[in-house]
């Protein structure tokens, strides 16, 4: 297949847009980073508690799942937030 300036041209038009669609707004970027920060914490908690005997492996895992759906909501309200979407709290 020959490329051409039209193909030159649509390609660098389809990578813009695919890089612009993976853009976070402020809010989205700041929501998740905090919610990464809870869910290092709960982890390292969790896995303390766990090591010392306080709970189970699987309470653990339920402990770092629950912070990670949380983390996740907590990113997706940043992203309403920056979209100009009410967010129901």
């Amino acid at each position: 297949m020959k490329f051409t300036s039209k193909h030159t041209a649509f390609f660098a038009a389809a990578a813009l847009g695919l890089s612009l669609a993976a853009c976070e707004g402020p809010n989205e970027e700041a929501m998740e980073e905090q919610g990464d920060a809870m869910v290092e914490g709960v982890e390292a908690e969790a896995d303390a508690m766990e090591d010392a005997g306080q709970i189970t492996d699987a309470q653990e895992d339920a402990m770092v799942d629950n912070a990670e759906a949380k983390a996740e909501n907590m990113e997706e309200t940043g992203e309403a937030m920056d979209d100009g979407a009410a967010v129901a709290q």
